[in-house]
């Protein structure tokens, strides 16, 4: 009688014609209706299509089956009798560029990940892509070097050992450094050599794979799965044509989203930048859809702080970005302005260490909180040498409501900066100046009444009222102009009349106003929060 069989999930990856579903039968005792290309249009067409799924078993490794007794006892069931196994359970994922999201899903899958390789070929721009889904997706990796065959037999172990070193440089920068790398001829003699030449290399490939540590049925009759098993159910009665893919789960664990919190990490390989109001393609667990993104990062008091990224925290104050923040973007001593174009706020010259975006989808999609979310541009030429995979997350907070820009976004303080700019025109006493243009020629003069003021000369002020009709306003000085300040803005025209006696000069009818002996700037700074829906420019106390 079988005994216990612990299932660890391998996704098989790589460039389209690498060898990947050769592979995955050379490993294989044992196969699913889905595995190894049987579906007609796979057939028709040459190239896997879909996921493909098929195993194999192996006793399962020493310093494993102590966990057993124990997580036997823990859950209440009787020890199987017989030898544990472990099964590794294949996944083969498609090659082809144009099917990268059954990849990912796929990926989303996977305990550990075999990226292979053609020999002959190296590296390649899905095999590329593949890397970087490994390192988004899953822990583990083993590289495998297929169709060693086709290298001329007294020159195959030099290139062997030629590739091997270029794909250990490869991982070099990677999380893979140091994985194994493991050459093997899935298919000695190609697609058309008879099945009587045996695979080489795969006993090898057998034992690096019984050495993975992370773990999760194949004709096997069972009363219960769990989240990772690969199970087959019967059905009577159903037409299998009506089957999409979709969900199993427990009752309430998975949600219907119309948005979403997500925090965001770039990938590096992605050139274009990152920007508020762009589109990509979403993929959360099997399913892709578009999805338009804003992004905004901690008030910049709070870059250093560590990053939380299992929950959201909606009391606390976020920074509206135009684009997601690379360190490159805002370098310190850029000009404040330029920098609010690129960024969104004032350069700071940091980067945060965590960034969110708020994601919009065109059309609701069903997901558990907490799961892996991947953004791409699969719109992307397939045959540029570029990488399609623009950044990864996790979902933090799925908004539920179909009306959530009403119901729920105003609760999300994300605010940009503004910063305005005047000068100071005339001083009218001591404690009072008229200043000009730092208003929006959007909004009247009067709706800046109230709002803190800073002088280039150091004074604090507030609009104290619009001034005339042409947009100029007064500004009230509590603490009152210092002399030095008094003395920049005194007028540099002759002065007449009354001046002899202290006042100031007027200037003759038609003629034009006295400029300041140097010029003062006046700068209002607020922040406006996205989501509010009257628009408030709101200061700091």
């Amino acid at each position: 009688m079988a005994g216990r069989r612990v299932n660890v999930n391998v996704g098989v990856l790589g460039h389209i014609d690498s060898g990947k579903t050769a592979l995955a039968r050379a490993l294989s005792t044992t196969a699913s209706t889905a595995a190894f290309d049987k579906q007609p249009q796979s057939r028709e067409r040459g190239i896997t299509l879909d996921l493909g799924f098929s195993c194999f078993s192996v006793p399962l490794p020493a310093r494993l089956r102590a966990a057993l007794p124990a997580s036997a006892a823990a859950s209440g069931a009787e020890p199987e009798p017989g030898e544990p196994q472990l099964q590794v359970t294949l996944v083969d994922c498609p090659g082809h560029a144009s099917l990268i999201r059954t990849i990912i899903g796929g990926a989303q899958i996977i305990d550990l990940m075999m990226l292979v390789i053609d020999v002959t070929k190296g590296m390649q721009t899905q095999s590329a892509e593949c890397l970087v889904i490994g390192q988004i997706a899953c822990q583990k990796l083993i590289v495998v070097l297929n169709k060693t065959d086709l290298l001329a037999e007294g020159k195959r172990q030099a290139a062997i050992d030629k590739m091997t070193k270029k794909m250990q440089k490869t991982l070099e920068n990677t999380k893979f450094r140091g994985a194994p790398i493991i050459p093997v001829a899935a298919k000695p003699g190609g697609p058309e050599a008879p099945e009587t030449e045996a695979p080489q290399g795969i006993s090898e490939l057998i034992e690096v794979v019984k050495k993975v540590k992370s773990m999760q049925m194949f004709h096997m009759p069972v009363t219960s799965a769990m989240q990772g098993d690969r199970l087959g159910i019967c059905v009577t009665q159903f037409d299998p044509k009506l089957l999409e893919r979709g969900l199993v789960c427990a009752p309430e664990s998975l949600h219907t989203v119309h948005a979403a919190i997500i925090s965001v990490e770039k990938i590096p390989y992605f050139r274009a930048p990152l920007q508020t109001k762009a589109k990509f393609h979403i993929t959360v667990g099997h399913e892709t859809v578009m999805g338009r993104l804003m992004f905004f990062s901690p008030a910049p008091d709070s870059f250093d702080h560590e990053p939380v990224l299992d929950s959201f925290d909606f009391s606390r104050e976020y920074l509206f970005q135009e684009q997601y923040l690379e360190k490159d973007l805002a370098p310190a001593g850029t000009d404040s302005d330029e920098a609010d174009k690129k960024t969104g706020q004032a350069a700071e010259g940091s980067c945060p260490r965590q960034q969110w975006a708020l994601v919009e989808f065109e059309k609701p999609v069903t997901c558990p909180r907490l799961c892996l979310v991947i953004g791409s541009r699969l719109d992307a030429d397939i045959h540029a040498n570029m990488c399609r995979l623009a950044f990864h997350g996790v979902l933090l907070h799925g908004l539920e409501d179909k009306d959530y820009a009403e119901s729920f976004l105003p609760r999300l303080k994300v605010y940009k900066l503004k910063h305005k700019h005047g000068l100071v025109e005339r001083v009218m006493d001591d404690h009072s100046v008229i200043g000009a243009a730092p208003c929006s020629k959007r909004r009247p003069t009067s709706s800046f009444v109230g709002l803190k003021v800073n002088l280039s000369t150091g004074e604090l002020g507030v609009i104290d009222s619009a001034f005339g009709q042409s947009g100029k306003f007064k500004i009230h000085i509590p603490g009152g102009l210092s002399p030095e300040s008094k003395k920049m803005l005194t007028p540099t025209l002759k002065k007449r009349g009354r001046a002899g006696r202290g006042e100031a000069a007027k200037p003759e009818e038609g003629a034009e106003r006295p400029e300041p002996a140097q010029h003062v700037a006046v700068s209002l700074s607020f922040k406006r929060y996205v989501f509010d829906t009257h628009k408030r420019m709101v200061q700091s106390p």
